[in-house]
């Protein structure tokens, strides 16, 4: 694979090593700590301008500081990067679309969006409140949602003009949105939507010269200390796979799905056609039950729900 040049420069020619992401501006959701602090900091070490948004929340969601996104564009610029705070909710319109005008504002374009946001209200299905449900498919579903939204809108609105193109979306999805993960039935649905929504905006946007992935990362951070307590891979060691995505490197990459833990990565493969019959005409229930059951025994055994044992 060849990577694509940013719209405007020359071609990469010999001569001093180049940065993966130099000219692109970046912005990075839920930034602050954690893995979206790990992705920020590699974007701008490949030279990215970055956009990093936070609202500095709680792990449930509670309360809010302008600290964390700050001291993340203070670590940059330290490290001789440049790099905006925006302290916006990014799951309202309002907030989502003064993210990617924060972008345009500091650095006159806008390459890659890195969705990244979100926090955990964990409870058994029987003990779940409707309000618990609502937060997490809030800032994880319609968090991702929106500012893709704004974003696609402002670069189709660059490919219709007539300027070139070459943007990234990189969603996060986790492997409870691939397996399920007992106690998390709020954040497995949301983090199942969203890789949903990377395939629509995928077959979308190709057209207007963007590339949309989504990564199901496995890293020790404040939302899974608890869950996973033997998890030892760090947010740092997803970073490199995430940079990449967002690049003019990954060029022809679109629509998947990619697990990355420590040193591994998965290309992970979703939904599709197994054993199958046909009996052309309607089953009784019975034939059919006995038709699934022969099937069943035909198939790959799904993968288990994790905090199953």
């Amino acid at each position: 694979m060849t990577g694509s040049a940013i719209p405007g420069e020359s071609p990469r020619t010999p001569g001093p090593r180049r940065n993966m992401c130099d000219g692109r501006v970046v912005i990075v959701t839920g930034a602050g700590r954690g893995l979206g602090r790990a992705h920020a900091l590699a974007f701008a070490a490949e030279g990215a301008k970055v956009v990093v948004n936070d609202l500095g929340v709680g792990l449930d969601g509670a309360g809010g500081s302008s600290g964390p996104a700050r001291q993340v564009v203070e670590e940059i610029e330290s490290l001789g990067g440049r790099a905006v705070a925006h302290g916006g909710d990014i799951a309202t319109s309002e907030g989502a679309a003064s993210l990617v005008k924060a972008a345009l504002d500091a650095y006159g374009r806008l390459d890659t969006l890195v969705n990244n946001a979100g926090f955990l209200r964990d409870r058994m299905l029987v003990n779940l409140d409707e309000d618990d449900w609502d937060a997490v498919m809030r800032v994880h579903l319609k968090g991702h949602f929106l500012p893709l939204k704004h974003a696609a809108a402002h670069w189709r609105s660059e490919a219709k003009a007539g300027r070139p193109v070459v943007a990234r979306v990189v969603n996060t999805t986790s492997g409870a949105g691939l397996l399920g993960s007992v106690g998390q039935g709020n954040y497995a649905a949301a983090k199942a939507g969203i890789i949903g929504l990377t395939l629509v905006a995928a077959a979308e946007m190709g057209r207007y010269g963007v590339q949309v992935n989504a990564i199901a990362p496995a890293a020790r951070t404040r939302m899974t200390e608890e869950t996973f307590a033997g998890l030892s891979a760090l947010p740092e060691d997803v970073s490199p796979l995430v940079v990449w995505l967002g690049s003019g490197a990954s060029s022809g990459v679109t629509g998947r799905v990619f697990e990355a833990e420590a040193g591994r990565i998965t290309v992970m493969e979703g939904w599709r056609a197994g054993p199958t019959a046909d009996k052309g005409a309607r089953w009784t229930p019975a034939e059919a039950g006995e038709a699934a059951l022969k099937l069943l025994a035909e198939a790959e055994p799904p993968g288990p729900v994790y905090g199953v044992r």
